[in-house]
């Protein structure tokens, strides 16, 4: 295996390094997440942000005894000049860096494990726009968040003995562990959206070793993504597999967003279903094994999903909305599944244990297995409900909060019933709406759920009424 030497990239990009702390060339403060960094790629994040980061992740690294680290990317256009920036300044911070090229944020995570790694950044924006990019941290198999991922950005950047890297490739490995998830599965047809995303090789290798038949589109890795964008919480993202399914008498479809952690499904006909009703799907399935198991769902979910699971046995934990927040609920409430509705699921165990969509695709496949209905049949059982999607509204990243903080202080002038745990969520004779700021992106995120459609109508009103009140012109 060849070892790659340091480049004297401080000296080429970011101006020269003393040794002590360095100020300039950092990430944009306003492209560092709650949970990652996300911003436009080459304004926000550029190949100077990358390396400083690098550095200063270095250094923290450091702190804690680890040497080793991996990193990969997704298939943005960008990615490969951040990631290789990211690499010189971790070796220059003195890690020894494994690269793992195109592939998944969750095969990252596995990484960590199979080659008993330290830590590792991942270098994408997920689910977001093409001409963004960023950052997901890892320091063990922990993600750095919140006011610790502020401090290792602006952590100090010191240049250490000269790491090392190298090329090595988990992909066949993981694809293996993903094949033994699904052994007893009963063969299915089913379509996979892999979106042009960093997900399609993992798929391409993973999907002859399944049962049934499998449709594969979108597999060429293009991070402009020319088929729609990367975002399966998004109907219009899911219209082309809804298409295929139909078209090839599938029994379901599956998509994934741009690193493969997020889950979009449509059943045998077409439909749509929403994650929440996806992990309904899994609890039944899980409790059917498991009496009394936990189930962790953030407050964007349906009520369906917590008087089911009820009914079912089990007992379902209201989470803050965030995929970092939604892991560390169910670990705290002592959960076996949790799930957020932009498409994060996660498990107890294995793969699962991170939000791993490939694998949460896979336990879709074998809960499915157990019914006599299919997917179809499932949703069709479902009790009658009318939902938004979850909407997501434009909003400069300095308002959000400030616009929340209004509509609540309005709420509470006007008596309503709200629970201001996790956002702003408003119970009503009609059902319910929710609003909250997002972690990701510099928008507000909205949903509302009625048990008829003309209340839906009503919500939405309601919620559209409070919007305008504080300068926000939005459909919803």
């Amino acid at each position: 295996m060849t070892f790659e030497p340091t480049a004297a990239y401080a000296e080429s990009t970011a101006g020269s390094l003393t040794g002590g702390p360095k100020t300039e060339g950092r990430i944009c403060s306003a492209a560092v997440r709650a949970y990652d960094i996300r911003g436009h790629a080459g304004r926000d994040i550029d190949r100077a942000g990358a390396y400083t980061l690098g550095l200063s992740y270095a250094g923290a690294a450091r702190k804690l005894g680890v040497r080793r680290v991996g990193v990969a990317r997704d298939g943005r256009l960008s990615s490969p000049t951040l990631e290789q920036a990211l690499v010189w300044g971790l070796m220059d911070g003195g890690l020894r860096i494994e690269r793992l090229g195109i592939g998944p944020t969750p095969m990252l995570v596995f990484a960590v494990r199979e080659l008993d790694l330290g830590g590792a950044i991942m270098v994408t924006a997920s689910h977001n726009p093409a001409a963004e990019n960023g950052f997901k941290i890892l320091l063990g198999e922990e993600r750095v968040h919140g006011d610790a991922l502020s401090a290792l950005v602006q952590g100090p950047c010191e240049r250490a003995i000269c790491g090392s890297a190298r090329r090595h490739s988990v992909l066949d490995a993981y694809v293996a562990e993903l094949a033994r998830a699904a052994k007893g599965m009963s063969p299915l047809k089913v379509a996979w959206d892999c979106g042009n995303g960093a997900t399609a090789p993992v798929i391409e290798r993973l999907a002859p070793l399944l049962p049934g038949h499998h449709i594969l589109i979108n597999t060429r890795v293009d991070g402009s993504f020319p088929a729609h964008a990367p975002d399966p919480a998004a109907p219009e993202n899911l219209s082309q597999l809804a298409d295929v399914v139909l078209a090839n008498g599938c029994d379901l479809g599956v998509a994934f967003d741009g690193d493969g952690d997020r889950l979009g499904v449509v059943d045998g006909q077409g439909r749509i279903l929403w994650v929440d009703q996806v992990l309904l799907l899994l609890a039944r399935d899980l409790l059917a094994r498991r009496p009394g198991s936990g189930v962790t769902a953030d407050v964007k979910c349906s009520k369906v999903l917590f008087d089911e699971v009820a009914a079912a046995g089990g007992r379902c934990e209201l989470s803050p909305s965030g995929y970092v927040l939604v892991r560390e609920t169910m670990l705290q409430k002592g959960a076996q599944l949790g799930g957020e509705l932009s498409g994060h699921i996660f498990f107890d165990d294995g793969l699962g244990a991170g939000d791993d969509a490939i694998y949460a695709a896979i336990q879709t496949f074998q809960a499915i297995s157990h019914l006599s209905g299919g997917l179809a049949g499932f949703r069709d059982s479902l009790p009658p409900s009318f939902a938004t999607p979850e909407l997501r509204i434009p909003c400069p990243e300095a308002r959000k909060p400030e616009v929340v903080a209004e509509v609540a202080e309005r709420l509470a002038q006007e008596g309503a019933t709200v629970d201001r745990r996790y956002g702003v969520r408003v119970e009503t004779a009609d059902g319910w709406w929710l609003l909250r700021a997002s972690g990701t992106e510099s928008k507000l995120t909205c949903r509302c759920e009625s048990v008829h459609p003309d209340g839906l109508d009503r919500l939405r009103g309601e919620l559209r009424r409070h919007l305008q009140l504080s300068g926000i012109e939005a459909e919803v």
